[in-house]
């Protein structure tokens, strides 16, 4: 995570870009480049370095600049570089935001690439590589990592408070008794955190409702439906409770902050918070997690970040090697061990648990993969899901219901998908 992808908004142009590619032409044998390898900021630049330090002793003649970026100038500076030529030679992509750039030719087509060196394509996430098909028959990238959502919990707190930990079987009336049993005004310490959050919080719910985001056909939003509402209402009830601080609150510190501070007892979120939790000494000793709690079914989304390439670089053929090794086995070998986020190339999890061995039951987010969902991307998905504070806000806050607010959501998404 990928640190986070859970507010991305449409991106806007601004003046910073990133490092222009290199110049020259695709390498001989004896032709030395370098490309650059965009990313944003997080606890994965480390094992992104090492990837790039084993491509180069392996292809010698190449070498791999990584670039890093906080997470908003990352996309700001994205946009602005692969329209005006300058963007990373290779960089990080979300399946929320690919789709502006396929369409404007700002993708490098790896398909030729994945035929020559036979990847297995069956070793990755169906669920993943879908969410990334373009629909226009090319192959731009290949996932990196992959994500499921669980319940982080402060097990301090549940102590503090006398409350059971989690059980693997627990239901949303659970979860939310559980939060108002944890919730302390006096310690400032809340139960819960209920941010307007799309991947780590309503679209889960929403899915074990029984509920869409969007239909099937990807031409219509579904998220004003009874059983998405029901979703939705899950996150407004712990609002309404006050078990979760406010969305002034939360705006102002981020809930996973609030929890690395001590003063959330659960957090709803994906295993790419793993080794920055792993890696806080003050709270490591308290963290555990536990699977989401079960609606009318057991649902979690899923995604993941792809390695791409842009079209413009100048050393395709250069970029094509590196992305098939980036996201290959050696590569997911080193992200396992670091611990920095769960593989998407089959046979990493082992070791991704084994580099955090004190987080006993990081298997709650593997075994979560058997009733993942690809996370809904349909249409410019950057810009609907944009959209959802300014649509939702009202019902986190109360000042509105989940039906109305819902509803007019829904409008502004239809408006969005039916643009070509």
């Amino acid at each position: 995570m990928h640190k986070k992808w859970l507010i991305a908004p449409a991106v806007v142009a601004v003046a910073a870009l990133l490092s222009a590619c290199s110049g020259g032409s695709t390498p001989s044998s004896d032709e030395k480049v370098t490309i650059t390898y965009g990313v944003w900021a997080g606890t994965q630049t480390p094992a992104m370095k090492e990837i790039a330090a084993a491509f180069t002793k392996e292809n010698p003649n190449i070498t791999v600049k990584v670039e890093e970026r906080p997470w908003p100038e990352y996309w700001s500076t994205l946009q602005t570089g692969a329209a005006g030529g300058t963007a990373p030679d290779a960089f990080w992509m979300l399946a929320q935001q690919i789709r502006p750039y396929a369409a404007g030719d700002q993708l490098l087509d790896i398909s030729d690439e994945i035929k020559k060196e036979k990847v297995d394509l069956a070793k990755y996430p169906k669920a993943v590589l879908d969410l990334y098909d373009q629909g226009d028959g090319k192959i731009y990238g290949l996932p990196k990592d992959v994500d499921t959502n669980a319940v982080w919990f402060n097990k301090a707190i549940f102590d503090k408070a006398g409350v059971a930990y989690p059980k693997d079987d627990w239901t949303w009336d659970d979860f939310r008794e559980t939060a108002k049993k944890l919730t302390d005004p006096a310690a400032g310490v809340w139960g819960a955190a209920a941010p307007i959050d799309y991947q780590g919080g309503y679209y889960n719910t929403i899915l074990q409702a029984g509920g869409q985001v969007i239909s099937s056909d990807g031409k219509k939003a579904l998220i004003d439906s009874p059983e998405a509402q029901a979703g939705i209402k899950f996150w407004t009830d712990l609002q309404a409770d006050k078990s979760t601080p406010t969305l002034k609150q939360l705006s102002d510190t981020e809930a996973e902050t609030l929890f690395e501070q001590g003063k959330i007892g659960m957090y709803t979120s994906g295993a790419f918070w793993a080794l920055q939790l792993y890696n806080n000494k003050d709270i490591a000793a308290n963290v555990d997690v536990a699977p989401l709690p079960v609606g009318e079914k057991r649902a979690t989304v899923t995604s993941g970040i792809e390695n791409v390439g842009y079209a413009g670089t100048k050393h395709p053929d250069a970029v094509k090697k590196f992305l098939l090794f980036a996201s290959g086995k050696e590569a997911a070998d080193i992200q396992a061990k670091s611990g920095a986020v769960l593989p998407a190339y089959e046979g990493g999890e082992k070791a991704w648990m084994a580099a955090m061995p004190e987080f006993k039951n990081l298997q709650v987010f593997i075994d979560a993969k058997k009733y993942s969902v690809p996370l809904p991307v349909q249409g410019n998905a950057a810009e609907w899901q944009g959209l959802q504070t300014k649509y939702l806000t009202g019902a986190w806050d109360g000042t509105t219901t989940v039906a109305d607010a819902t509803k007019q959501y829904a409008d502004a998404i239809d408006k969005v998908l039916a643009e070509k």
